[in-house]
């Protein structure tokens, strides 16, 4: 039916083995609880709450911005205390709702109370998704109502659900899949019931054979859902890459999954789909990892959404040494962190503390050719001139040599002998792209709306005489 991988991509060290046996702990906050209105793909949501507001537990605090966009839930009760700048994992300022945790959790009626998604239509099911927040929960953030909701579903005939989790040290999503077992199936069938010609494929590394092993036992019985085993390379649960590797089908930047007769969701995403649906809990959670060699007590966490990173690395114990480096997910696609001050949002993975910044410890020197990267990248690029043309500011070049299509993956970086900073400098042209991009689509459409103020003057002018 097709292949079990794909070519390229690279094998680091997975640091698993400090997390992957720890149950997931839930967390009960004690401080200010921040939700950022930017914690998704799309436009920022809109708050519908001010200064002074009682909010329970699953109450929508701000609605979408936008057909790409995503509503925000509280995860507490408590009282508004404004909206404020918050700095968020990313790096940026972004708006956010500021909420006084009374520490309650009073929860909004029907919190919990079970529902039969049968007796439900499809676009009930869209709706409730929507109206649930439910976004990417692999770390894209990409309005899960939105895949939902392409234009044939007839077209669509396999939804692959990731449980990859091909990033080094994350175990999240493992975890998931051993004591939530039935949450995944039966959020697969829900969104099954969407797509009438679609097949589910639960795709999970091969060196995760518990997994495996209790999911295919429960699903031997469903003839419309499958558990297949992936060869363990990085990165496996890249979307692109996932896609291919189950069923021999190629995408790129212009295309959606659902072009190729395709949705993916992540592992976690399924859980919070069954949650809401089957539940009517609406995504108000995220499960992190935390871990590292700095941590003093790795594992799994169930944190609300809008909890400050200190309280949930408090809960792992803290640090055993001060950390030479912090990031927000995983080691090959995180963000460095320069403060912990900062919520726990949809599109957060996990944290990593290290002893040791190993990376920035060695020196960057002249790139050899050696073509590591070259036979390293998942996209078959050319990461050597990529960086040629990045380095001299070309975005002519760069676009010509398909640098539109990285995935910032980060294999080219990690198998370089001369340490250099190939994926930065390829976000960084991506970013210039496509600001010169939109300045161009700017400029054309003012000349255009010029123009036309032209033809309807001269007309003016026409009847007059």
């Amino acid at each position: 039916m097709g292949v079990s991988t794909f070519k390229g991509g690279v094998h680091p060290y997975d640091g698993k083995d400090l997390a992957k046996d720890q149950p997931i702990v839930e967390i009960k906050p004690e401080g200010l609880m921040v939700f950022p209105l930017s914690q998704h793909i799309g436009a920022p949501a809109k708050p519908i709450v001010a200064k002074g507001d009682h909010v329970l537990v699953g109450q929508k605090i701000a609605e979408a911005g936008g057909f790409i966009s995503a509503v925000v839930i509280s995860s507490v009760s408590g009282t508004v205390k404004g909206i404020e700048k918050r700095l968020t994992a990313g790096g940026t300022i972004a708006d956010a709702i500021i909420i006084e945790n009374d520490k309650q959790y009073e929860t909004i009626p029907g919190f919990g109370e079970k529902r039969d998604y049968t007796k439900l239509s499809r676009d009930e099911i869209v709706s409730i998704v929507k109206e649930a927040g439910i976004v990417g929960l692999g770390g894209a953030g990409f309005p899960t109502n939105v895949k939902l909701m392409p234009k044939d579903i007839n077209k669509i005939d396999y939804f692959l659900v990731n449980g990859a989790e091909c990033e080094p040290y994350l175990t999240s999503d493992y975890r998931d899949m051993m004591e939530t077992p039935e949450e995944i199936i039966g959020g697969l069938k829900v969104v099954l019931s969407i797509f009438p010609n679609a097949k589910g494929k639960i795709c999970i590394e091969d060196n995760k054979p518990e997994a495996i092993a209790r999911l295919s036992e429960m699903v031997k019985d469903e003839p419309n859902i499958e558990v297949l085993g992936l060869k363990t390379k990085y990165p496996q649960g890249g979307e692109r890459q996932l896609i291919y590797a189950v069923t021999g089908r190629k995408i790129n930047s212009s295309m959606l999954p659902a072009d190729a007769g395709v949705v993916v969701d992540n592992i976690d995403t399924i859980v919070a789909i069954y949650e809401a649906v089957c539940l009517q809990k609406p995504l108000v959670r995220k499960i992190l990892t935390v871990t590292g060699d700095a941590v003093a007590h790795p594992g799994n966490f169930r944190v609300p959404l809008g909890t400050n990173y200190q309280e949930v690395i408090a809960a792992a114990g803290g640090f055993k040494v001060a950390p030479e480096k912090i990031i927000s997910g995983g080691p090959m696609m995180g963000i460095p962190l320069f403060k912990l001050d900062i919520p726990v949002a949809k599109n957060s993975s996990s944290i990593l503390a290290f002893q040791h910044d190993q990376v920035s410890a060695e020196p960057t020197t002249a790139c050899i050719n050696c073509g590591r990267c070259v036979a390293a990248c998942p996209e078959n690029l050319m990461p050597t001139l990529m960086m040629k043309a990045a380095l001299s500011k070309n975005s002519a070049k760069f676009e010509a040599l398909y640098g539109m299509e990285c995935i910032e993956c980060g294999c080219c970086s990690y198998v370089c002998p001369a340490k250099r900073p190939l994926t930065q400098g390829f976000k960084q042209m991506k970013r210039r792209v496509n600001g010169e991009r939109r300045a161009a689509a700017a400029k054309a459409k003012a000349e255009a709306a010029k123009k036309a103020q032209q033809e309807e003057a001269k007309k003016a002018e026409e009847v007059k005489k």
